[in-house]
């Protein structure tokens, strides 16, 4: 089999979650099955903490330097027969710079995560709106094939137009989750992952924390969190401790039970679900909010439930910490169905299928261009 070259512009190292997940952790994978990727990120790890730590100056100098490195990596002229690329190439910037892309005769897969395309025809600016507000959507219609990570994403594909649309979910690589034993403990733990970008849903469920914990002395433990969290859920016993790669399966590890609220918005519909599937592969029995893709993941009484309101995450979190054989059972459902579903060990050959015949195609296509 002819291997196959892949440049890959991600929007992150591997300290970014959504590229360490919808790329990265392939790469290994891909290379196995004679897919060689060459990663260029477009934003660093020093970005990353300048942009977490609130630190504007450096933020900026950052942002500068990342636009500046992509339009040295445009410039290079490497032998490869599929792009990759991650949402767009330079976030805020008109579409004539992916219209490049498509001036070649290198086909490219366009993957999504997010609703990116709400940053622009939602905008407050009606400029932004105007110049915009469809670039996201000309990205789409002109890719061999987008990747979207959930059905709401993948309609919007359709819509603009898109030639080829495949839903790949986000997954973990789940051999790195131990499966927590569930058992009686003094003080149950609630617990939630994530960054300070999402934590403001935690404040949606603050009541029913509050209530839950005080009624039933259980406590909540947060990854990756802010250490503001602390105050905003003043009346609830907490602990924050920092995420990092290599430590968060073991964080997660800690809980009994995992949540993940978040409001009814557009922006909401795109998200991936990425949390529950980390609580679902360590084993745990998980409450959400019934948003966007929450509810394919979460089998509503079977492995965890979908909550709409204060009162039915309040019902739904006491009945998990007081039932021990309930955490075990929809646990379990959990990660089976990680296993089968929402793994890497699954999707990576969906993954690598696209690639190679998008691939195909495209080399097929430069060497007729050749003998033109």
């Amino acid at each position: 089999m002819k291997q196959l070259k892949v440049t890959l512009y991600s929007k992150y190292s591997r300290m970014g979650a959504s590229s360490r997940l919808r790329s990265l952790q392939y790469v290994p994978v891909l290379e196995q099955q004679g897919i060689e990727v060459q990663v260029r990120e477009r934003f660093s790890d020093a970005y990353l903490k300048a942009r977490y730590g609130g630190n504007l100056l450096a933020l900026g100098k950052q942002v500068w330097r990342s636009y500046w490195q992509r339009i040295v990596q445009l410039s290079r002229k490497d032998e490869y027969d599929v792009v990759w690329l991650e949402g767009e190439l330079f976030p805020k910037l008109p579409y004539w710079f992916e219209s490049m892309l498509r001036r070649t005769a290198t086909p490219y897969v366009a993957d999504y995560d997010d609703a990116l395309f709400h940053n622009y025809d939602m905008a407050r600016n009606p400029l932004v709106r105007y110049a915009l507000g469809r670039k996201i959507d000309k990205v789409m219609q002109h890719a061999a094939c987008v990747i979207a990570g959930n059905g709401y994403l993948a309609a919007r594909a359709t819509q603009a137009g898109a030639k080829r649309v495949e839903i790949i979910p986000t997954v973990v690589d789940h051999r790195r989750y131990a499966v927590v034993t569930h058992g009686e403990r003094a003080q149950p733990v609630i617990g939630w992952i994530g960054s300070p970008s999402t934590q403001k849903y935690l404040l949606d469920i603050r009541d029913a924390l509050r209530q839950v914990c005080a009624k039933h002395d259980a406590r909540l433990l947060l990854v990756g969190a802010s250490a503001q969290m602390g105050e905003q859920l003043a009346g609830i016993p907490i602990e924050i401790v920092p995420w990092s790669e290599a430590s968060e399966a073991a964080s997660i590890a800690r809980m009994d039970i995992g949540v993940m609220p978040l409001i009814d918005g557009p922006w909401e519909r795109g998200k991936c679900g990425y949390k529950l599937i980390q609580y679902m592969a360590c084993g745990l029995p998980v409450v959400a909010s019934p948003v966007g893709v929450n509810t394919d993941i979460v089998q509503h009484g079977t492995s965890g439930f979908l909550a709409a309101d204060t009162i039915a995450w309040q019902e739904s979190l006491a009945r998990l910490v007081l039932d021990v054989s309930l955490r075990r059972r929809m646990g379990r459902s959990g990660r089976e169905r990680v296993e089968h579903e929402y793994c890497l060990e699954v999707q990576a050959p969906r993954l690598a299928e696209v690639l190679r015949s998008v691939g195909i195609g495209g080399v097929s296509r430069r060497d007729g261009a050749a003998m033109a």
